[in-house]
């Protein structure tokens, strides 16, 4: 079964009898990894913009971002640990073919789109600390892959304290500005509080509750905290969704930090000033030292927009290769992973800052952010999805309560990150600048095709009355209705038949899992191998194809064991159809799964004849579940 980051899967032990604080820094790391993107300078231009217009009043808008920012990722961190899988791989296993592709690319886009900003603020920082001018600072960023490339080498807990010492980093320079700009702390505690809001005050705080939450890491989180070896009994599931929600929350109030500092610092700097009018972060850097009277703060502020720039870039390569793997299956070296979607984010940097200027870079700021809202319902609706069935997640679905608030909270910034997208196609679609050219040859067309994709999204799970599978049984009914009314629902014995091909054999096994588990079923997995001697021999074959097959069988049989099934294995030779009757009637099975997809492939195992004569001649529900050829 494929792994999410399967270089790392589960590479980190976790001592179950260490003390609480031992067992609680072997799941930290992830959450921080993950905090990253929402410190990322995308994020600085806004907040710098509502502390510079606005003083301290938007603090508490900051802070009701962060909180649904820690609502998300918590999620996010709970289906990776509970279904074992990521989001992208959930979405794979749940979503038709062309659904999925269709995601990937806009979710591929999405991340070059955030790299794009990350690119920029990396070129900034080496613009505000050595002088280097933006175009050759853009160019420069293309070498962080060897910067990544090393730091792979190390595994992922040094990878995680690298990240960690940069976060540190932004953290200590924005504490220094703080002490050099003094600001009031009772005007900062009032800003805590919520207060009405003029339509400018309002159309900043939408740009920074939009701009919090970024799609990639909702499958980056789900990815990197299957990199501890978690117990997969509901003990361990349970204890390591509590320190990964801890970890969420510590890191994530890092970031917090980050961004109220930002906004704190633009209130005690230019808002008191009178400059309200700075909005850029070039701009912003340009006034500090003759505000504050001292060197010290832009180069502070320059070091951290580059920490925060080059954190963005090891985070955004990871959550490349998850989307890559996991929406299709895609594999590529992280190196040339991170070098392809550098160049994707280059290219255009490039082009606008070679024709228009360094002004440009304002633009393509705001051109990165209304990428990544466009991309953000495909990410969040899956995830509240996944999260809330039962199918996925168990015992361990959603609460009510949690799931009405994840769901309005995924609504408002769905409706904000809209209103940015309209506000933007309003204010540029007759413009002949390079934010006009997108706007009417891209971001337009490109609403118009995902409209219907995001519909089908939201109602999907109403629209299948099957969901996951599909029941064979005379007519076709739901799978719980076909138990009852065969009084079955006590199974205790279920064969499962695997056609020998590792990807639709894993689509059987994902789907049915949810099911089979609950039932404490004893599973037989069965192979019939269709070799000449295994025509001959039937059951009693030992051929080398009947060897392989016994090992691959071997393989799901541990995965399904760790899930507290009990499991056997049966490989036999001859026509699948009379091999699984036998099979059936010599363990007294109850039920039979096997994978429906027509006559496309002479070694399928099991065609749709196949599953009629099985049904006709034993009298068992069979359970066909719908797999990709």
């Amino acid at each position: 079964m494929e792994k999410s980051l399967g270089e790392v899967h589960s590479s980190i032990k976790i001592k179950s009898q260490a003390s609480f604080w031992v067992r609680l820094f072997s799941f930290s790391g992830p959450a921080f990894m993950v905090s990253v993107g929402y410190m990322d300078p995308g994020n600085w231009a806004t907040d710098i913009a509502g502390g510079a217009q606005f003083g301290y009043r938007l603090i508490w808008v900051i802070l009701l971002a962060n909180l649904m920012a820690i609502l998300f990722q918590t999620l996010s961190a709970r289906l990776g640990i509970v279904y074992g899988r990521d989001l992208a791989q959930a979405c794979r296993d749940h979503y038709p073919k062309p659904i999925n592709f269709i995601l990937w690319i806009i979710c591929e886009i999405a991340i070059a789109a955030c790299d794009l900003a990350e690119v920029l603020g990396s070129a900034i920082g080496l613009y505000i600390l050595f002088g280097i001018p933006l175009l050759w600072g853009v160019l420069i960023t293309t070498f962080d892959v060897l910067l990544l490339m090393s730091l792979m080498s190390f595994g992922i807990r040094k990878m995680e304290a690298f990240i960690l010492s940069l976060v540190a980093t932004i953290g200590i320079c924005f504490a220094v500005e703080m002490v050099l700009s003094k600001p009031p702390v009772g005007q900062i505690l009032t800003g805590f509080i919520p207060s009405s809001l003029n339509p400018s005050a309002l159309y900043i705080a939408l740009g920074i509750i939009g701009a919090t939450v970024m799609p990639h890491n909702l499958y980056l989180h789900s990815a990197l905290v299957q990199s501890r070896n978690v117990k997969k009994s509901d003990e361990g599931k349970m204890e390591a969704n509590k320190f990964n929600f801890i970890d969420s929350v510590v890191a994530l109030n890092s970031a917090f930090f980050v961004n109220a500092a930002i906004l704190i610092l633009a209130a005690a700097t230019f808002f008191t000033t009178g400059h309200s009018e700075i909005a850029s972060i070039i701009d912003a850097h340009a006034m500090l030292a003759p505000l504050l009277g001292s060197g010290v703060a832009p180069i502070a502020f320059g070091i951290a927009l580059l920490a925060a720039g080059q954190s963005s870039t090891i985070t955004g390569t990871f959550a490349g290769q998850i989307v890559m793997e996991g929406f299709v299956g895609l594999k590529m070296r992280p190196w040339l992973r991170r070098l392809t979607t550098r160049l994707i984010a280059i290219i255009p940097a490039v082009l606008a800052i070679k024709i228009s200027g360094d002004q440009a870079v304002d633009s393509l700021l705001i051109l990165s952010q209304v990428v990544l809202s466009i991309q953000l319902p495909f990410a969040l609706i899956p995830l509240l999805h996944f999260t809330s069935s039962k199918d996925f997640m168990g015992k361990f679905r959603s609460k009510k309560v949690v799931e009405i608030v994840a769901w309005l909270a995924s609504l408002v910034i769905i409706i904000l990150n809209t209103k940015l997208i309209l506000d933007t196609i309003s204010e540029n679609i007759t413009a002949p600048t390079m934010l006009g050219i997108f706007t009417r040859f891209f971001l337009i067309p490109a609403i118009v095709v995902l409209l219907p994709l995001l519909t089908y999204l939201l109602l999907e799970p109403f629209l299948k009355t099957d969901k996951i599978t599909k029941i064979i049984y005379g007519k076709k009914k739901d799978f719980s209705v076909a138990l009852a009314n065969n009084n079955t629902t006590g199974l205790k014995k279920i064969g499962i038949a695997l056609e020998g091909n590792k990807e639709r054999d894993e689509q059987i096994i994902l789907s049915v899992l949810p099911i089979i588990k609950p039932l404490k079923s004893a599973v037989f997995l069965m192979h019939i191998v269709q070799t000449v001697t295994g025509h001959f021999i039937g059951e009693m074959v030992e051929d080398d194809q009947t060897l392989k097959m016994r090992d691959y069988l071997n393989e799901f049989a541990e995965h399904l064991e760790k899930e507290g099934l009990p499991v056997q294995t049966i490989v036999s030779g001859g026509e699948p159809q009379n091999e699984i009757i036998k099979i059936a009637r010599n363990q007294n099975l109850e039920l039979i799964i096997a994978g429906s997809h027509g006559h496309k492939f002479i070694s399928d195992l099991i065609y749709g004849s196949t599953i009629d004569g099985v049904r006709h001649a034993l009298k068992l529900p069979v359970l066909a579940i719908p797999v990709n050829t």
